[in-house]
C-alpha cells in the first residue's frame, strides 16, 4: 500500500470517529437542550450544527474543481438559531457529512498530488483536508463540551471514564495481545 493510500484510509476513519462523537453527543440531548446557549455571544449546539453543514456542503461540493466558498452559501446565516426541531438539526447534519465524506471517500492518490481553491487562495489538497479535519474536531468538541454542561450527571462519557484509565488501558493490551 502507498503512502497515499494509506493517508487517504486513514482520514477517512479519523474524520468518521470525529462524525461519530458527534452523532452520540446529539443522541443523548433533547430538543431544547440543542439550543441552550451560556451567553448571548456562545453558539449553541443547533448553530454549530447548521455551520458544520454549511461548510461542508460548500467546501466539499465540486472540491477539486470549484472554489471551497460556494456563492450559493450564506455563512452569516448559519449563526442563526433557525433549524427547530431535533430532527431538522440532525437532517442538516447528515446532509453535510454525506457530502463531505463521500467526496472523501472518492478521491484518489492523484487527486492528493493536486490543488483547490478556497477563497482564492490556492491549498494543497492534504492541506485543504488537514484545515477540515482540525475546523471540524473542534466544533465536534464545542459540541460535545456543551453537551456535557447541559446534562451534567446525566452525561454518558464517549471516552474513558473517570478512574477508569488504568481498566481501560489493560483491556486494550488484552485485546491487542490476542
Amino acid at each position: 500500500m502507498t503512502i497515499a493510500q494509506t493517508y487517504l484510509q486513514v482520514v477517512q476513519k479519523r474524520f468518521q470517529n470525529v462524525k461519530e462523537l458527534g452523532d452520540k453527543a446529539l443522541a443523548q440531548l433533547e430538543e431544547e437542550q440543542l439550543h441552550w446557549a451560556y451567553n448571548e455571544e456562545s453558539n449553541n449546539i443547533a448553530v454549530i450544527v447548521k455551520h458544520v453543514s454549511g461548510n461542508m456542503i460548500s467546501r466539499w461540493t465540486n472540491f477539486l474543481t470549484t472554489d471551497g466558498e460556494k456563492a450559493t452559501r450564506n455563512r452569516d446565516d448559519e449563526f442563526m438559531d433557525s433549524l427547530h426541531t431535533k430532527e431538522s438539526i440532525i437532517e442538516v447534519w447528515e446532509k453535510g457529512w454525506q457530502v463531505f465524506l463521500d467526496t472523501l471517500a472518492s478521491l484518489s492518490e492523484s487527486d492528493l498530488e493536486g490543488h483547490v481553491t478556497i477563497r482564492g487562495e490556492q491549498l494543497a489538497v492534504i492541506d485543504a483536508i488537514e484545515r477540515q479535519m482540525a475546523h471540524y474536531a473542534q466544533h465536534v468538541g464545542q459540541i460535545i463540551y456543551i453537551a456535557k454542561q447541559v446534562k451534567g450527571s446525566e452525561w454518558q462519557t464517549l471516552s474513558i471514564a473517570k478512574g477508569k484509565s488504568q481498566a481501560f488501558t489493560e483491556a486494550m493490551l488484552v485485546k491487542h495481545q490476542s
